[in-house]
């Protein structure tokens, strides 16, 4: 996460199919947490099982959208930090869900790319979602990515973060500085702290999300 421009120009989201990846996240079975503990030991037996609870445990879809925000926050927080580069050997590589809690490890992008699925999939709306690229001014000074979620479409966003594990309102993060957002659907430029933004509709153009989509696909 080290240069706003040229992330952005990798980025060039979104294609409008991640929106019905999301809701048609493939459950993980029996046989592929196996294979994944074999290759990365326990601890990744542990996790996937943890979330797969998660996706499939009724209690959690008849939560509210409140505690599925705290639940799928407090587990994905439970990751440790891992620079791409120390854990992927790549300078910036976006992890599937899967990948992020197999290795145990991950950046921030991949904890609110995993996050944003699986809140998907327990049934938060999309519309209500939103990957957000922004600048930490105060521990890193560095670009970071957060989730931020919309209770309405005018309503300031809370913001779920691996740096500042409680969930807040945008207005409360004043260590963060908005750049831009995007979902399954489309992609804004940020104007306020609060997150309200302007829209500058979405792409399908090569990026990252791509990349991550077909990787998910060819998990399913």
């Amino acid at each position: 996460m080290r240069v706003f421009a040229a992330r952005w120009l990798r980025v060039l989201l979104l294609a409008a199919s991640v929106a019905a990846l999301a809701a048609e996240l493939v459950v993980i079975t029996d046989v592929q947490i196996g294979k994944l503990a074999q290759q990365f030991g326990p601890v990744a037996k542990n996790r996937l099982t943890g979330w797969r609870d998660i996706l499939v445990n009724p209690k959690y879809k008849k939560m509210s959208e409140r505690e599925k925000l705290e639940r799928v926050n407090d587990f994905m927080n439970q990751t440790p930090f891992i620079d791409d580069l120390a854990h992927w050997g790549k300078e910036d590589y976006w992890a599937t869900p899967v990948e992020f809690l197999s290795t145990h490890g991950g950046d921030c992008e991949d904890f609110s790319i995993a996050k944003y699925f699986t809140l998907r999939a327990l049934g938060v709306p999309d519309d209500k979602l939103r990957i957000t690229y922004v600048k930490e001014l105060v521990i890193y000074n560095q670009a970071h990515m957060v989730l931020a979620y919309f209770p309405s479409p005018d309503a300031e966003p809370l913001i779920l973060d691996n740096i500042n594990k409680t969930i807040q309102p945008a207005s409360a993060r004043t260590d963060l500085l908005p750049v831009y957002s995007f979902n399954g659907s489309n992609l804004w430029l940020a104007k306020e702290q609060t997150g309200r933004a302007q829209s500058v509709g979405g792409s399908d153009r090569i990026g990252h999300w791509r990349d991550l989509q077909a990787r998910l696909r060819a998990a399913g």
